[in-house]
């Protein structure tokens, strides 16, 4: 049976490029007079494999016994990150830090205390100039080593100046460690949950966010501390609805970024990630002008080196640039146009089957299947959102529900009649286990219940009545979501009009746009 998705080495040779795989082979020839050593055979022969193979590779390699593979692939792991890591060390200022910190390491073992403690102040300022906290903190832990084991005399008052500088970078730990930790438990529940759903999930949202925000922030808390707050209100407004403050947060977190250059190079996945927030915003508001403006803004983002020279940055741009562009056409309703986005988002999305996480994948599924259906493409509709509901995973309940319910709509458009009596009962079940119904779909369920066996002519009445009880939730709490996630009111309007979806939303988008 394949390990592909398992085995580390196999994914680990098969990320690399084709620069890379040549200087792992130049690495091997620098440190060893013998380039037909096992472990290089080894790599030859899993770089060859399209899926891991315990058998083949013992087959192909028999210099290396079964018995020995373990150790083999060990090594082998550890050979191939050093020779990365000395290819990117001009590159990440974290392993150029952490580089120079050994070489100061060094130099204290050879009782060179004085340069070593002249190397530390540079390595210092330089982790100053970075925002890179965290190694400050092992800076001043060995400076403070060396002067308290040794009477180096190297600066009057050095003691106190230590004291202080540890004092200021431990407080500053302390708070962006305690801001991530927030941010990182808000977007876990999103991730599980997706949008606050009733009263009790806001009130323990907004609980758990007043009681661990550690306020106040000082003005000049520093780059991360700022990041990561934003990062909290972003997330909070989000899960919310609040979609003002999730707009505001998310321009201050792009923002921060475009106020301090140097740190998309040190940060890209994070600025990527502001820029996905940002975009999502005005996708939500309807900014279409603020929209267009981003998303040039993120392609050209997505051209620069420092997306193209790394894999994690290129695939994650990628996913954003693309889920933006199928909302685009969301916004426009030109949805047959963004039909041609699939066939390279399937081959996009095989390429990077290994590195992709889950909830990515069902967020393209449930674009596609909403792009098809606004097309009028049910078929295919239903074809991406099977993927969700047979999907067994614990992630976005929310998401879940939806593709349910509108797969629900899709077999009602093609007249899948037979079916439509057990899916309403089906789908109302699962929603409703989920906590997840809100009055407007109470009003789908209701609609469906009751007309799916009537006749075009009896209908548009039922239609125009549905349209004009859905209208009133359109700006009530809690019922956002339905309209985010399913444009149900252009839909109902498509069906008084007698014309596709597309055109609805096409009309209103020119209207706004005038």
């Amino acid at each position: 049976m394949s390990n592909r998705s398992t085995d580390s080495l196999f994914q680990l040779i098969h990320s690399l490029q084709k620069s890379e795989k040549r200087n792992f082979k130049l690495y091997v020839q620098r440190n060893s007079a013998n380039i037909d050593l096992k472990f290089v055979q080894l790599f030859d022969t899993i770089d060859k494999l399209t899926e891991y193979d315990e058998e083949v590779i013992i087959n192909k390699t028999p210099a290396i016994k079964k018995q020995q593979l373990s150790n083999m692939k060990a090594h082998l792991f550890k050979q191939i990150l050093a020779s990365l890591r000395l290819l990117e060390s001009n590159e990440n200022i974290d392993i150029q830090l952490h580089e120079q910190l050994d070489y100061a390491r060094i130099l204290y073992n050879k009782g060179l205390y004085l340069q070593s403690l002249k190397m530390l102040d540079k390595i210092k300022e330089n982790a100053r100039a970075h925002n890179q906290v965290s190694i400050l903190v092992e800076i001043l832990f060995l400076e403070k080593k060396i002067e308290t084991l040794h009477i180096t005399r190297s600066m009057q008052d050095r003691a106190d100046r230590l004291s202080t500088e540890a004092d200021d970078t431990n407080n500053r730990l302390v708070r962006i460690t305690n801001l991530s930790n927030l941010a990182l438990q808000l977007y876990s529940w999103y991730i599980k949950n997706g949008h606050a759903r009733n009263e009790k999930d806001e009130k323990e949202i907004e609980d758990y966010f007043n009681k661990h925000i550690p306020l106040p922030i000082p003005t000049d808390a520093g780059f991360y501390s700022k990041l990561y707050l934003y990062q909290c209100y972003c997330w909070y407004a989000f899960i919310r609805q609040q979609f003002l403050l999730y707009y505001r947060y998310t321009q201050k977190w792009v923002d921060l970024f475009h106020s301090e250059p140097k740190m998309i190079e040190i940060e890209t996945a994070t600025y990527i990630k502001g820029m996905h927030n940002l975009l999502n915003a005005h996708f939500t508001l309807r900014n279409y002008k603020k929209f267009r403006h981003a998303i040039l803004e993120f392609e050209n983002f997505s051209d620069t080196d420092v997306v193209k020279l790394n894999d994690n940055n290129r695939i994650q741009v990628f996913v954003y640039l693309y889920i933006a562009k199928i909302s685009q056409h969301f916004l426009q309703g030109t949805f047959r146009e963004g039909i041609a986005l699939v066939p390279y988002i399937e081959g996009k999305l095989k390429e990077f089957d290994l590195n992709l996480d889950q909830h990515r994948i069902l967020v393209f599924y449930y674009k596609i299947a909403s792009l098809y259906f606004g097309a009028g493409n049910y078929g295919d509709t239903i074809d991406y959102l099977n993927k969700i509901i047979n999907w067994k995973v614990d992630l976005r309940n929310d998401l879940q529900c939806y593709a349910r319910l509108l797969h629900l709509i899709a077999h009602y458009e093609i007249g899948n009649f037979d079916l439509l009596e057990y899916l309403i009962k089906s789908v109302y079940r699962f929603m409703a286990k989920m906590e997840n119904l809100s009055l407007v779909e109470e009003e789908i369920f209701k609609f469906l219940r009751k007309t799916f066996h009537l006749s075009g002519c009896k209908l548009k009445p039922e239609f125009e009545k549905l349209l004009e009880t859905i209208k009133q939730f359109e700006k009530s709490r809690f019922e956002t979501r339905a309209f985010a996630y399913l444009d149900i009111i252009s839909w109902l309007e498509s069906k008084v009009q007698e014309k596709p979806v597309y055109e609805i939303i096409r009309e209103k988008y020119l209207a706004d746009t005038r």
